[in-house]
């Protein structure tokens, strides 16, 4: 007969699965909780105990930690001498172990966990079993996703075994899993500590998606979430309407939400291709989108709108007249949601901006060869902190300006370059070699609009004062920069000349 080990935390269909082994041909042992359950389920068990020859200890910590149970699992049966080890010291051949570890990640998701909560969380037999069976796969079955069962118990009745082919694709993913199990607990635990630049990164995250496509249309893509979701991100949010997102979609759909996330004024961010095309602000949301509209209503076709507000009527009508990608709000009026599902393919997404003030996570990315991470740019700037370094000194309505023209070049490409007033972005200029370029694109968009209210942002300090003469030229009456050039006394003569009143942040804000 043959003989599997069931010890499972998630008892998720786990009595018709072990009915199943037990009606083709397994004898089954089981532990504490698990073996209650199957017991009550008129399944006949072999106690662990029974099996190892030893009583559980240490509240449990220790009963699947032994030779009777490892033994049994890493014996070659190809190998004479393996078998004859087992026959000799009375070690029963384990054939297939069934087994999902404690759950550490629920745990640490509750909001008052504590750590001794967490640590008696980490399970310690569990993952030893998952490895010891999966390192024996050819021999071994191991089971640890319920998504298993049916595949496992269909072979086992049609053959009497799993094939060697579904037992090595169990056994990688048991490597994942366990993998994946302490990598989540090193982060915790590493978290806790405030270690900033531990020797070692462990990463784990989950599969949420396969892409259609990567960047281009030749390239393959997988969407992994956090195993911890963060509510505020387009990964999280409710998808109302449309067809499925793309790689390129989340990209936009991400930066539009960084973005909007600056503003508690109703705000509507126009996205396209990672760089906002118009940003605007009201005292509706209607409003609010006018001006964003009024910004570039060239590049806002096929762009990607995030706004701040849920979404009205009024709002809606305006939208669905031009070709837009993506819509996300905290939500859509009823009758709003009815005019915008009109049209097939545009993506509604709903996101809970309740939770967009939560701690923010390290942000990775791939570099050949390894990868870089940093903490997040959400920095809360108050303009009251910044320092006016000009004979010229910017009115209380033209900082607050400045504040909003900041906010939005922080999430332009760099040499980034924002012109605006106190309603909109007026022009954007973006990802050129040289910052002088950026502002040439970006006064060029904002053409007459500019007026005395016209404010610019630049993303970093000026390495020469041509910025900010060619500024100065075309009619821009106050500046917001970081500062920190070693020729930055050139640039503030050159607004003294001009009549510009400068203020420098101390703070930049490259987005690469």
């Amino acid at each position: 007969m043959k003989r599997a080990l069931v010890s499972v935390s998630d008892k998720t269909n786990l009595v018709p699965f072990v009915k199943g082994l037990s009606e083709n041909g397994f004898e089954i042992v089981s532990t504490g909780g698990t073996k209650k359950t199957l017991d009550e389920a008129g399944i006949k068990t072999i106690s662990i105990e029974e099996v190892t020859h030893f009583p559980e200890i240490l509240d449990g910590r220790v009963k699947t930690l032994n030779p009777y149970v490892h033994g049994g699992l890493l014996a070659r049966r190809d190998v004479a001498e393996h078998m004859d080890t087992l026959d000799k010291l009375n070690i029963t051949p384990i054939d297939l172990v069934c087994v999902n570890l404690y759950p550490f990640k629920e745990t640490i998701e509750k909001p008052d966990v504590t750590l001794a909560d967490a640590i008696e969380n980490i399970d310690i037999g569990g993952p030893s079993m998952v490895r010891s069976a999966a390192k024996n796969y050819r021999d071994v079955t191991i089971v640890t996703d319920i998504n298993d069962y049916e595949t496992v118990l269909n072979e086992i009745k049609a053959n009497g075994n799993t094939t060697l082919a579904t037992r090595t694709m169990l056994g990688a993913k048991a490597f994942r899993t366990t993998a994946a199990y302490d990598a989540l607990i090193s982060q915790y635990l590493t978290k806790r500590l405030d270690l900033e630049d531990p020797e070692k990164l462990t990463l784990t995250y989950d599969l949420k998606d396969t892409m259609r496509y990567g960047e281009n249309s030749h390239q393959k893509a997988w969407l992994y979430e956090d195993p911890i979701p963060k509510k505020f991100s387009i990964l999280e949010a409710e998808q109302l309407h449309g067809k499925k997102l793309s790689y390129n979609n989340i990209k936009d759909a991400d930066e539009a939400l960084r973005s909007v996330r600056e503003f508690d004024e109703p705000t509507v961010v126009a996205m396209k291709h990672m760089n906002p095309c118009g940003i605007g602000r009201g005292e509706t949301l209607e409003q609010a989108w006018d001006r964003a509209y009024e910004a570039d209503p060239v590049s806002i076709f096929g762009g990607v709108i995030a706004l701040n507000r849920t979404v009205d009527l009024a709002t809606a009508e305006k939208m669905r007249k031009i070709f837009l990608e993506i819509i996300i709000a905290p939500g859509f009026d009823e009758d709003a949601y009815a005019v915008l599902a009109k049209k097939k393919n545009i993506r509604l997404l709903k996101v809970d901006f309740s939770a967009k003030d939560e701690p923010t996570r390290h942000e990775v990315v791939s570099v050949m060869g390894g990868v870089l991470m940093q903490e997040q740019d959400t920095l809360k700037e108050d303009w009251h902190d910044w320092e006016c370094v000009t004979d010229v000194k910017p009115t209380e309505e033209q900082l607050k300006t400045m504040m909003f023209a900041w906010k939005a070049v922080k999430h332009t490409k760099s040499n980034a370059i924002v012109v605006a007033n106190n309603e909109r972005t007026l022009g954007v200029g973006s990802g050129q070699p040289n910052r002088i370029d950026s502002l040439k694109i970006a006064v060029k968009h904002a053409g007459d609009a500019i007026d005395g209210r016209t404010v610019m942002a630049s993303d970093a300090f000026f390495p020469f004062n041509d910025c900010v003469k060619f500024a100065g030229e075309h009619g821009i009456k106050a500046i917001v920069q970081p500062g920190g050039s070693v020729r930055d006394q050139e640039s503030i003569d050159m607004a003294n000349e001009m009549g510009i009143a400068m203020v420098m942040t101390g703070v930049r804000h490259f987005r690469h």
